[in-house]
């Protein structure tokens, strides 16, 4: 069922008024795994939660209580659930995404200031942090809801909202409310939910829409070593004592190779191999190698075939070296030996696999190599946040309704894809509520997400906020 026209023609003639919304939302620094930002992550929850309640989404702050980050106790950001309808002809659509965003600087490269929200006339770049992960899909449902309102039009389905501060740091205290909320039954927020949208990922590419059916899980670490009472001079101790960072760097080295591939016994093992169909369905798939390349900025891909980049994505695991925390990384030439040094990084799961199963394999081994070093210093392996992968299928209704509102606002039929991210709730949303889960996504492949310029094309916000709304009507019109 297509939605009215003058939907869509609302959408069309106040664009101007959203991507001034997008703006407004751009500059609160929302950013959740920074203890600093924090009050800024909770005013940006308090924002949203008013824009809602103005357009008549009755709504409850909900209280996730605190947590310790960065040596400090600090208040969760409250997560946000609200109603829309109660119309049991009706069918009823939960939507997720998040209002919290990752760190940005100008001086990691941003070409502007992160927290203002650009309009770039001649490309049709809304440049900002957050942009399109995840408030610019966020202001889209909201976008959405406003053209009915003010059209006097009904929504024609029931709609709930969940939306959390801190995706981009665990999900901390989330599962918990959600799996707290379906225990409710007909006096808890999400009673009757049919189906659930997210809309926080994106195209393969920049030219065809895509509906994503799988996600990564992810088990971020540390390594913590430790050795020197404090930070030594390089010049009175080099080659006097053991130094962490040695050790470290040696340590990280163990972990994957120049190619991709995971040095942890055990871990590719879990991986059952394809078969045939699944193997069609990345043939298939509109996408080349210069797709990943002009996303990544540079000719770097693994390799040259399309099928073995697109599993290496999606049906693999991959293990990524994120930073050294206590090592010097500013601008000159200082000569210190650091006392303590942390290694982050992470690896992206695929069923069969989860984090309880990895935890186990990571320690493992890396105790394995640092007794090979007979280092006097201590090593700790700790274990950050994890999330567990995700698979939905796609000939359900949902994914039905989604495909025909990309064939109808960009006449093309989307591809299927299983991302290479992870949003942990949303098998926490699929497991809880025991019903499908869609990703819809608004922005790009080129979007640049975590990354320095992060963008999302204003055709992208227009049309994927009809996108949204299309979709909706044709739920509405299931069986």
């Amino acid at each position: 069922m297509p939605a009215p026209a003058s939907f869509s023609n609302y959408i069309d003639t106040h664009a101007n008024a959203f991507i001034k919304r997008l703006g407004d939302a751009v500059a609160i620094p929302s950013i959740s795994s920074d203890a600093r930002r924090r009050q800024d992550v909770i005013m940006m929850g308090n924002w949203l939660n008013g824009q809602l309640n103005e357009l008549g989404v009755e709504t409850k702050l909900m209280d996730l209580g605190t947590h310790e980050m960065q040596g400090q106790t600090l208040q969760l950001p409250p997560a946000i659930i609200g109603r829309l309808g109660s119309d049991p002809a009706k069918k009823t659509v939960l939507i997720y995404g998040h209002y919290d965003v990752q760190p940005a600087l100008k001086t990691d490269g941003w070409k502007t200031d992160p927290f203002t929200l650009v309009v770039d006339e001649d490309s049709g770049r809304l440049i900002g942090r957050g942009s399109t992960d995840d408030k610019g899909p966020i202001l889209g449902w909201l976008n959405v809801i406003e053209a009915h309102k003010n059209l006097g039009i009904a929504m024609p389905v029931n709609v709930r909202v969940c939306f959390e501060g801190m995706e981009e740091n665990g999900s901390e205290g989330l599962d918990e409310c959600i799996q707290e909320e379906v225990k409710k039954g007909k006096d808890g927020w999400f009673d009757g939910v049919d189906c659930v949208c997210i809309s926080d990922n994106y195209w393969l590419n920049t030219r065809t829409p895509a509906l994503t059916y799988g996600l990564r899980g992810i088990a971020y670490f540390s390594i913590n070593v430790t050795g020197p009472g404090q930070d030594l001079h390089s010049g009175l101790f080099g080659r006097t004592v053991h130094e962490p960072m040695t050790d470290l760097v040696k340590l990280m080295s163990k972990l994957v190779d120049h190619n991709g591939n995971i040095l942890i016994p055990g871990i590719d093992d879990m991986v059952p191999p394809h078969d045939g169909e699944e193997l069609k369905l990345y043939q298939k798939m509109d996408y080349t190698i210069d797709d990943i390349e002009e996303a990544a900025g540079g000719k770097v891909a693994l390799s040259s075939e399309k099928t073995i980049v697109l599993m290496g994505r999606m049906r693999q695991p991959s293990l990524s070296l994120h930073g050294i925390q206590g090592a010097f990384s500013e601008a000159g030439a200082k000569t210190v030996i650091p006392a303590k040094v942390g290694g982050k990084f992470s690896i992206r799961l695929v069923p069969p696999q989860t984090p309880e199963k990895i935890i186990p394999l990571v320690n493992a081994h890396l105790e394995a190599e640092f007794a090979k070093f007979n280092s006097k210093n201590k090593m700790e392996v700790e274990f950050l946040h994890g999330g567990k992968p995700w698979v939905a299928d796609v000939r359900h209704w949902n994914f039905e309704a989604a495909k025909k509102a990309i064939e109808a606002v960009y006449k093309k039929t989307p591809d299927y894809t299983r991302e290479g991210g992870s949003i942990p709730v949303t098998l926490t949303f699929a497991e809880s509520l025991g019903v499908n889960v869609l990703l819809l996504p608004m922005g790009r492949a080129d979007d640049g997400a975590h990354s320095t310029n992060e963008k999302l094309d204003r055709s992208n916000f227009i049309e994927g906020t009809k996108v949204l709304g299309t979709y909706l009507y044709e739920v509405g019109a299931t069986a």
